[in-house]
């Protein structure tokens, strides 16, 4: 009786409103059909990004020798010149300075530009800026912006500091720099063909000798090399 007196408290169906589907006798699409695709794709989509991930590649940064290091599988590759901050080391926030440790390289910005092509806020400005044009000290031709892996420079990504090219190429091989890591526009153009987004970067502040076995040490760590090409050890 109970079951009864519910059933009578629901209100009639009117036709064409609420009215319960007539049987097509075809059978109905179950969301797990239309979910597989879209989970197929989603996990295409993270293998590819983690594939993407470059675990070959690292670049050891030495701040008494002003100098980079590539390796590949641990093998040195080749060394260019640089230049670091000359403010100091550290990563407090509202500083110039290079941040120290084990970072990884979190975007690459400006692949096909001119050598020589001016960035501002990471965007090509369309001009073109020769090497030591006078009076002009803007981010050139490439740029590898860096986040921090440790807790001494975890700040380095929100702080925007890049490897970039520089047209201040007199100046390579002295700390000159607001706390970026700046290089000639031939080197910096040829390390980001190079290395791919999630290579680690160290910045030390130690010889490279000390940090890559078997590496050469510089004659005269303290005088600009900015005519000589890139070391290459291949």
């Amino acid at each position: 009786m109970i079951l009864q007196r519910h059933a009578e408290d629901r209100p009639a169906i009117k036709a064409g409103f609420g009215e319960p589907p007539k049987p097509t006798g075809q059978r109905p699409v179950l969301p797990r059909v239309v979910a597989t695709p879209l989970l197929a794709l989603l996990l295409l989509f993270l293998v590819s990004s983690c594939a993407t991930v470059d675990r070959r590649h690292q670049v050891i940064v030495s701040i008494p020798e002003q100098r980079m290091a590539l390796l590949k599988d641990g093998a040195p590759l080749a060394t260019y010149p640089v230049s670091t901050s000359k403010f100091g080391l550290g990563d407090l926030p509202g500083t110039s300075w290079t941040p120290l440790g084990k970072l990884e390289i979190a975007k690459k910005i400006g692949a096909g530009a001119p050598s020589g092509a001016a960035f501002k806020n990471r965007r090509p400005t369309g001009e073109i800026v020769p090497p030591d044009a006078p009076g002009r000290d803007v981010i050139v031709s490439r740029i590898l912006w860096l986040r921090g892996a440790e807790a001494q420079n975890q700040r380095a990504f929100a702080r925007f500091i890049y490897i970039h090219g520089t047209p201040e190429e007199r100046n390579i091989g002295l700390p000159v720099s607001y706390g970026c890591i700046r290089m000639r526009s031939q080197d910096v153009i040829e390390l980001f063909a190079i290395v791919g987004n999630g290579a680690v970067v160290k910045i030390e502040n130690q010889p490279l000798e000390s940090l890559v076995p078997g590496l050469k040490p510089v004659p005269d760590r303290f005088v600009s090399t900015h005519n000589f090409a890139p070391t290459q050890i291949r």
